[in-house]
């Protein structure tokens, strides 16, 4: 597999993508689907297969998991942002720097294999109930000034999540381990 292929092993998350109500709700099952999937991936993992990075250069395993639960975390409290604030500018975080934090790179996945699961039923519970006028709410990124819909973020987490879990598999699999 080339550098690109395994940095995006599920190509990368088309913004321009339609964002209608069927497609919408197959987000949402994706986004409530994401924890046990995750799980699956990688149990029955050691430590030294998920201390091994998905490519060169790349994060861990461990680090992976981390991060989706880092990531997840910030994503509901934008979306909550969004709900209750006036096009909110949000907080960005470094994610590379919080990858590499202890907790990160050395924490066990179940702790956040386990928050995971709570973070997602609760953000699945809130996305079922938007109504039209609430998913056209936007929030505003500082880093570039864009404006994400929150329609438009259910598809992008739904991504987020199959993005790193197409990480875990490919190696997973290319080593024989599952």
């Amino acid at each position: 597999m080339d550098q690109a292929s395994l940095q995006y092993p599920i190509g990368k998350f088309n913004e321009s993508a339609p964002k209608q109500g069927a497609e919408i709700s197959g987000w949402i099952q994706q986004i409530e689907m994401l924890p046990e999937k995750l799980k699956q991936a990688v149990e029955g993992l050691n430590d030294a297969q998920l201390d091994t990075p998905y490519r060169p250069g790349g994060w861990t395993l461990r680090q992976v998991v981390h991060h989706i639960g880092d990531s997840h975390l910030n994503s509901y409290i934008r979306f909550k942002w969004t709900l209750t604030e006036d096009e909110p500018i949000i907080k960005a975080y470094n994610e590379k720097a919080w990858a590499e934090l202890f907790d990160s790179e050395e924490g066990p996945i179940e702790l956040t294999l386990n928050f995971i699961e709570a973070l997602h039923k609760k953000w699945v519970y809130l996305l079922r109930g938007l109504k039209e006028d609430e998913l056209n709410k936007f929030f505003v990124h500082p880093d570039n000034n864009n404006k994400v819909t929150l329609k438009l973020a259910i598809g992008m987490y739904a991504w987020h999540g199959n993005h790193h879990l197409a990480h875990i598999s490919n190696l997973t699999t290319s080593k024989g381990w599952k």
